[in-house]
C-alpha cells in the first residue's frame, strides 16, 4: 500500500497480565499501526490509494481551519484525529478505541448511559459494571484545573466543543487506565482522570469511543502520567502503512546519539506544541518566514501536530517555498486534483526526483526527504505536500522517518534521522 495513504495510525494493545509500574522505570512503548493497514479495523479495502489521500487532505484542511478559530478547545473534529489508541478501562478492564491526539488536552470516551449517543460500532464503556470508577465533586482541585466545568449536582461536569459542533458533555471521573507494552506486559494507571460523556454529538460514526489528549493541558494523558514517565514521550512514523511505527514513553522515549537535534518548546497556550520556524532551504536559497503580530520575532510560530496530515504556512512564506521548489523540480507541472495542493508534476512519486528541503528551526536543522514533502494523489501526479493557511503547522508527513520526542522537562522537541520501518 502507498505511503500517500491515508496517514491515521491505530494503536494496537491487548489485554494481558497486568504488571506495577514500577517494573516500568525504563520506559515502555505500544505499536502503531496504519489506520490503512490490513491490520486495522478500520481497513476499508474498496478504497484506492487515492480516495484514501482525498480523506487525508480533506481532514487537514478542516482541522487546520479549526485550529484557525482560535478557541481554546474548538481545536478538531472527531474523525479529524489521525490516530487512534486501543486501551482499556475500568475493573475489569473494558478495551475502548480513543483518538491519541497532540492537539488535543482532555481524555473522554462515550458512557452508557447516554442521550444523545453517537453511533458508536465498537462496545460502550458502562461506569458501572466497574468496581474502580468514580465522580469527581465540583470543589475537586481537579474540577478547579480544567476549563469550561460547571456544576450537576455535587458532580464536575466538563464539556468540550468543536469547530465542526461537534461537542461531548458529562461526567469528570477518575478511573483506572491500562496500557500494554510492546514487551507483552501491561502498565496500569489509577485515577486517570477522564470525561465520561453523557451527551455527546459528533460528526462521524465508528470505532472510536472518544478522545485521549496528549497535548499540554493540566488532565492531558501526557500531564498527567507525567512524573511515571518522566514528561517524555517519542514517537517514529513509518512511510508505509503495512508497517509497524512506535510510541514510546519514559526512558525508551529520549531521543539521542549521532545526527539528534533539538529545538526549544515555547509557552504559548496551554494545549498545543509551539516551536520556533525561522527560515527553510530548497537546495541553497534560504527562505526566511516572516511573523504575525502575535508573535514576537516569530517565536513560537508554528505547532507540530500528529493530527494534521499536510505541513501549513502563512500565505507568503508558502508562496515563497513554492517558488523554490518549482524552480528546482524539473519536470512538466500539471494541476492536481485539489486546489489546496497548488503544485503538482507529472510523475510518479518513485520517478520523482525532489530537493532537500530543510526547515530551519531555533537550533535544529531538519532535513526533509521526498516522503516528507510530496504525496502521489493521482496515477502520475506528485503534489508538494505543504498548503496555505493562517495556523501555522508542521505535519505528520514532514515528520515520516524521524524519531519524534518530546520532552516536557527541559520543555524540547527532538528529531532524529530514523528508518522507522526498521526500529
Amino acid at each position: 500500500m502507498s505511503r500517500s495513504s491515508t496517514l491515521v495510525l491505530i494503536i494496537l494493545l491487548s489485554v494481558h497480565s497486568i504488571s506495577s509500574l514500577e517494573a516500568h522505570k525504563g520506559g515502555f512503548s505500544v505499536e502503531i499501526i496504519h489506520r490503512d493497514s490490513s491490520k486495522s479495523p478500520l481497513h476499508r479495502p474498496t478504497e484506492t490509494q487515492f480516495q484514501r489521500v482525498a480523506n487525508a487532505v480533506g481532514r487537514s484542511i478542516n482541522r487546520a481551519n479549526h485550529f484557525n478559530q482560535n478557541k481554546p478547545r474548538a481545536n478538531i473534529t472527531q474523525d479529524d484525529g489521525e490516530y487512534l489508541l486501543s486501551y482499556s478501562v475500568g475493573t475489569p478492564p473494558f478495551q475502548v478505541y480513543g483518538i491519541a491526539d497532540t492537539g488535543s488536552d482532555i481524555n473522554w470516551l462515550q458512557c452508557k448511559p447516554c442521550k444523545p449517543c453517537y453511533n458508536q460500532t465498537s462496545p460502550m464503556f458502562d461506569p458501572s459494571k466497574s468496581s474502580t470508577y468514580r465522580t469527581l465533586s465540583y470543589s475537586s482541585r481537579i474540577c478547579k484545573s480544567v476549563q469550561g466545568t460547571t456544576r450537576d449536582g455535587d458532580n464536575c461536569e466538563y464539556t468540550i466543543s468543536y469547530g465542526d459542533g461537534s461537542m461531548s458533555q458529562g461526567d469528570l471521573s477518575e478511573e483506572i487506565l491500562t496500557l500494554d507494552s510492546t514487551n507483552g506486559s501491561s502498565i496500569q494507571f489509577p485515577g486517570t482522570v477522564i470525561g465520561c460523556g453523557r451527551r455527546n454529538t459528533v460528526s462521524y460514526e465508528g470505532k472510536s469511543s472518544g478522545v485521549l489528549g496528549l497535548g499540554r493541558g493540566p488532565v492531558s494523558l501526557i500531564s498527567q502520567l507525567g512524573s511515571s514517565i518522566g514528561g517524555k514521550f517519542s514517537y517514529c512514523l513509518a512511510p508505509t502503512s503495512n508497517t509497524s511505527s512506535r510510541l514510546n514513553f519514559g526512558d525508551a522515549a529520549v531521543v539521542s546519539g549521532k545526527g539528534t537535534v533539538s529545538t526549544p518548546i515555547i509557552s504559548r497556550g496551554p494545549v498545543f506544541y509551539y516551536l520556533t520556524l525561522e527560515a527553510f532551504s530548497v537546495g541553497n536559497k534560504r527562505i526566511k518566514l516572516g511573523s504575525s503580530s502575535s508573535e514576537s520575532d516569530g517565536e513560537g510560530n508554528i505547532i507540530i501536530d500528529s493530527g494534521t496530515t499536510l505541513t501549513f504556512l502563512r500565505d507568503d512564506d508558502y508562496s515563497k517555498l513554492e517558488s523554490a521548489v518549482a524552480h528546482e523540480v524539473k519536470l512538466k507541472r500539471v494541476k492536481g486534483p485539489y486546489k489546496q495542493l497548488s503544485l503538482c508534476f507529472e510523475s510518479s512519486f518513485h520517478d520523482l526526483k525532489a530537493p532537500v528541503i530543510t526547515a530551519h528551526f531555533r537550533g535544529a536543522d531538519v532535513k526533509l526527504n521526498a516522503v516528507n514533502t510530496f504525496v502521489e494523489v493521482e496515477e502520475r501526479v506528485v503534489c508538494l505536500a505543504f498548503t496555505s493557511n493562517n495556523f501555522v503547522i508542521f505535519g505528520n508527513l514532514a515528520q515520516m522517518n524521524l524519531l519524534v520526542g518530546y520532552d516536557l522537562e527541559k520543555k524540547r522537541v527532538s528529531f532524529k534521522p530514523t528508518d522507522c520501518t526498521n526500529q
